[in-house]
């Protein structure tokens, strides 16, 4: 003869065997600092990148237009730095209204 088998499934079949795993759960609170770190660390780099381009950008129209080097290289330091100050503001005026 074969042994009785039951027909019903519990509510939450798998409990019973994680129970004793439980208590040894490490939190992941502990990652979220790290995590915050890397998003600021790549939202930097892609504000350079953009700032960059829009840089190089400039100065390529500056010298097109007839600009020296002097020149163009200055009008593509200042458009780096507006677009630099520009994410600055609106990550400040974002963090403002946010928080």
């Amino acid at each position: 003869m074969c042994s009785p088998v039951s027909i019903f499934v519990s509510a939450n079949p798998g409990a019973h065997r994680f129970r004793d795993l439980r208590p040894r759960q490490h939190p992941t609170a502990y990652r979220e600092p790290a995590v915050a770190f890397a998003i600021v660390l790549l939202t930097t780099a892609l504000v350079i990148v953009v700032a960059l381009l829009a840089a190089a950008g400039a100065g390529k129209l500056a010298r097109m237009d007839g600009a020296t080097y002097p020149a163009a290289l200055t009008h593509a330091a200042t458009t780096f730095a507006t677009v630099i100050t520009l994410v600055a503001t609106v990550t400040a005026t974002l963090t403002a209204l946010l928080s």
